[in-house]
């Protein structure tokens, strides 16, 4: 084993090949890191149980007596949150399979890029700073106080509440709007739960996932031989409800035929089957929900204005997510308590920078998309936390939260020449001085798509116009750094209508 000079942070590699230890910490000491060396996965493992806990390590896969894999396997149980980077000369689809399945950070391929050694060593080591910059985890509520998944404690859901509370009482119809993903099928099943109804079934029906031949059937049964394929006869779902709770969700997408017979339902309390002559009373009370405007329909003839006033006693408004940033916080712990007590996953906590990210974004699916955005991130997070890197790239790209780090260097270059003379700001109301390919592809998108002229025709003008400017007229290097010949430039420099008087 092998140290050199204390520096700002330690890498351990662990190889059987000298060649291989001694060219990668090469590569890595100009990075100013600490190296260590191992000559095996044992006396890695060593190492690792000796301490300290290096903060990355890279690791050959191929090695005589214990296997790369086992020494990942080892060491991870030794410190859970230690970052490891495989090495391998195989890039098979097993290789990157069981890298990343036993918590591998990543894997890179022998023979080395240095450029991307060293990139992706400051990558893994600035994961590791954000990891031990969670500290300890403190829970910002109780799951145990939001059983039935409502979360929230903003000015726009304590409203929610009190309208909840205010029906639970009484028998009133409710109509609840709002986005898709915002918990509309929750609030149904809370007004149930808190109301004397609460030991009668609650049955949920979207009318948008059924076909309009069918959702009669759904709803009040039919009977034996009443349409082909009726083989027998069908408890609907209001004789099933029968003294309890129906929550019929996307209301609006109910044929015209059908909303005649809800309205029955609700002004006489009876139902018929299909193809049934009988009048069966039943006793539901009836929650609807729907993200369309139907104030809108009701004109339009697209729905019944007499069902529309019987369904929209008390209204519960939903707010989407983007109205309440500030429950995001809580609605992610809520999500990663419930998937550790369901054992889809350990990371119990998100680093605060994650959390700013989150926060900042808008959320066009409302709650559903960030329970979904958690679940992902928290699969794809090596340690125990979720950082900025486990989000997805097109959020992270959306808020322009790139890190340094994560840019592409052929991007830093570029955005003083993108952005004019001074790099724009995100305070100044331009694009992030950091960008990602994607992020800075994204902003020009939107800035240029009012434009009248096409937008590869002004994007290309604009950039032989800041290249050369920022060249100094230079028109063999401007030549070179947009990757074209001299002759293409010139003619550009034509077409364009540019100053021809370029150094050359």
């Amino acid at each position: 084993m092998t140290a050199a000079n204390s520096k700002s942070s330690t890498i351990l590699i662990i190889d059987d090949d000298d060649e291989i230890r001694y060219s990668l910490g090469r590569v890595l000491s100009s990075g100013d890191y600490q190296i260590n060396e191992a000559a095996s996965g044992e006396e890695g493992v060593a190492a690792v149980k000796k301490g300290p806990f290096p903060d990355l390590i890279f690791l050959d896969i191929r090695m005589g007596g214990m296997s790369g894999i086992e020494t990942l396997q080892h060491i991870r149980s030794t410190n859970p949150k230690q970052l490891v980077v495989l090495m391998t000369a195989f890039g098979t689809a097993q290789t990157a399979i069981e890298a990343m399945k036993f918590g591998a950070f990543d894997y890179i391929m022998k023979p080395f890029d240095p450029a991307k050694v060293l990139s992706l060593a400051e990558t893994a080591l600035q994961a590791n700073r954000e990891m031990k910059a969670v500290g300890d985890y403190k829970p910002t509520i109780n799951s145990e106080d939001y059983k039935e998944g409502i979360v929230g404690s903003s000015a726009p859901m304590q409203e929610v509440f009190k309208i909840i509370g205010q029906v639970t009482a009484s028998d009133v119809t409710v109509m609840i709007t709002g986005e898709s993903g915002t918990g509309k099928e929750l609030v149904a099943r809370s007004i149930w739960k808190h109301s004397h109804r609460s030991s009668k079934p609650f049955i949920a029906v979207n009318c948008a996932a059924i076909p309009d031949n069918l959702i009669e059937s759904e709803l009040f049964g039919h009977e034996k031989g009443s349409f082909t394929g009726a083989t027998g006869q069908r408890i609907g779902k209001f004789e099933l409800c029968d003294g309890g709770t129906i929550f019929l969700d996307e209301i609006g997408d109910m044929a015209l035929a059908t909303q005649t017979k809800i309205l029955r339902v609700l002004q006489q309390g009876e139902i018929q089957r299909v193809g049934g002559t009988e009048t069966i009373k039943v006793d539901v009370r009836i929650i609807a929900a729907t993200n369309k405007n139907l104030e809108e329909m009701v004109p339009a003839k697209e729905f019944r204005e007499d069902l529309y006033y019987r369904l929209n006693v008390v209204r519960i408004k939903m707010p989407p997510l983007r109205e309440r940033a500030d429950d995001i916080p809580q609605i992610i712990d809520f999500c990663l308590q419930n998937l550790v007590k369901s054992r889809k996953t350990r990371v119990s906590k998100v680093s605060p920078e994650a959390i700013d990210v989150l926060t900042r974004y808008r959320w066009h699916g409302n709650v559903r998309e960030l329970e979904n955005v958690i679940y992902r991130s928290a699969v794809i997070a090596q340690g125990d936390a979720i950082l900025p890197k486990d989000l997805p790239s097109e959020i992270r790209s959306a808020v322009g939260t790139i890190s340094p780090f994560e840019a592409s260097p052929a991007m830093d270059s570029a955005a003083p020449i993108l952005a004019g003379s001074e790099p724009a700001t995100e305070t100044g109301g331009g694009a992030p001085a950091t960008m990602s390919v994607a992020g800075a592809l994204d902003y020009l998108h939107t800035a240029l798509a009012a434009d009248e002229e096409p937008i590869l025709s002004r994007l290309e003008r604009e950039m032989v116009t800041r290249v050369l400017a920022a060249l100094d007229g230079n028109q063999a290097k401007a030549a070179e750094r947009l990757g074209m010949t001299r002759t293409t430039l010139r003619k550009r420099i034509d077409a364009f209508g540019l100053k021809d008087d370029p150094v050359s």
